[in-house]
């Protein structure tokens, strides 16, 4: 959520920020939370002056009984009287205005920084790196979700009849590999200093916004309504909510955390090739990073995590490109993000397996979680996480560019956690 003293004193570099994004309303959305902060203000303005001409007044009546003006303390007894009942009014009003402005602040995305491009979608995304070379692949190389019948490691079916579309049963060497590769993510953070969290797969509606998934993708997540509770998207959600409403300690910092969780996602996208097989599930795992920073290491902290993803998947000798997201295409919390993709040789197309991200403030702000400097001053923190990695397309890309007629070769790194070294 945006700070409202960044709109009130930076009104025209948020609408200008805003308009990255391709927002048309961008004015309207920042004049509309100015005007119910206004309202607000003048609200809370006038009930202070009242309160404390009211207090005023009921010292003044007991003055006036010892004083034997009986006459004036019961005149000004009533007006005392009906100060309470305005009081009561403007403390209603009040609470209105706040919680429409914090509704309309909800609404509000986050300002791109500026190095972010403006743009309306996909398109306008720059490609900053990339490695390795495409694949080149025999006349008959198969998409994943062919090679996944033919060695029988990954089951839609199954899943189809026990849950749904979007749900597939990994079996054998198919579950290996996922297991594999959960545990070398795990152990390759756990060498960068992150701290493993194994957090709740379910959250609370307070978490929900505490990290802007709430309202925002609302219809995006699984709700259990009987509880009030929200299948998790990402391990950011809970993850980052450890620490909502606290205060860190300096010493403490940076904060760097990394889980392993399943994740659980409503929408699966339209029918088509692009979607196929592992591209768009409703479950899926992931292993998250997420830090914790001060304003002024945030950015070199986004590079630090990039790099480190990359490495990820240098490791797995999958080629992959870099890309800096533009305004339009970013996510509805972040103030830059940047997209990893794998290549998929059969499929012969660019698959995003990270988005590695800066809020700044944003969640924090939500969140409350600050700390306290050395002079002495409260200030929010930075947060910001990444996908190290999604494992889906992970494995789409392997199946896929290490295909051969003697079966599918697994990365070198991977041996010592999958136990085998071809799936045949």
């Amino acid at each position: 959520m945006l700070q409202l003293t960044i709109i009130r004193e930076q009104r025209q570099q948020v609408i200008a920020g805003l308009q990255k994004r391709n927002l048309k309303d961008a004015e309207q959305l920042v004049d509309t939370a100015l005007q119910l902060d206004s309202q607000r203000r003048e609200t809370q303005k006038t009930l202070d002056e009242l309160k404390a001409q009211s207090n005023i007044d009921s010292k003044k009546i007991g003055e006036l009984m010892k004083a034997g003006k009986a006459g004036e303390a019961t005149s000004l007894r009533q007006a005392v009287a009906n100060d309470k009942d305005k009081i009561k009014s403007l403390e209603t009003e009040l609470t209105s205005f706040e919680e429409k402005l914090t509704q309309h602040l909800y609404r509000i995305p986050n300002v791109p920084a500026e190095k972010v491009p403006a743009g309306a979608g996909a398109d306008d995304n720059l490609n900053v790196y990339e490695y390795g070379s495409i694949p080149t692949l025999s006349d008959d190389a198969l998409p994943h979700w062919e090679l996944i019948k033919k060695y029988d490691i990954i089951d839609f079916d199954l899943g189809n009849k026990i849950a749904g579309a979007g749900f597939p049963v990994y079996k054998g060497k198919g579950a290996k590999l996922q297991r594999a590769l959960i545990n070398f993510f795990l152990s390759e953070a756990e060498k960068q200093g992150y701290l493993e969290i194994q957090p709740p797969i379910v959250v609370n509606e307070a978490s929900g916004y505490g990290t802007g998934q709430l309202p925002d993708k609302e219809g995006q997540m699984f709700h259990v309504t009987a509880d009030a509770l929200y299948l998790i998207p990402t391990a950011e959600v809970p993850i980052t909510n450890l620490y909502r409403d606290v205060m860190i300690q300096e010493d403490n910092l940076p904060i760097k955390n990394v889980g392993y969780t399943p994740c659980f996602r409503r929408e699966a996208g339209s029918w088509g090739a692009h979607v196929r097989g592992l591209n768009r599930l409703h479950q899926f795992d992931k292993v998250e990073i997420v830090q914790i920073r001060k304003a002024e290491e945030s950015y070199a902290t986004l590079d630090e995590m990039c790099a480190y993803v990359q490495g990820l998947l240098e490791k797995l000798e999958l080629p992959y490109r870099k890309l800096l997201l533009c305004g339009g295409d970013m996510g509805f919390n972040s103030a830059m993000t940047y997209d990893l993709e794998v290549y998929a040789g059969a499929q012969k197309r660019w698959l995003e397996v990270s988005s590695v991200s800066n809020f700044e403030t944003f969640q924090a702000n939500r969140l409350k979680l600050r700390y306290k400097n050395k002079e002495g001053k409260t200030q929010l923190l930075h947060t910001l996480n990444g996908s190290a990695l999604a494992l889906p397309r992970i494995v789409a890309a392997i199946l896929e560019n290490n295909q051969t007629k003697d079966g599918i070769t697994i990365p070198k790194v991977l041996w010592e956690y999958t136990g085998f070294k071809v799936i045949s």
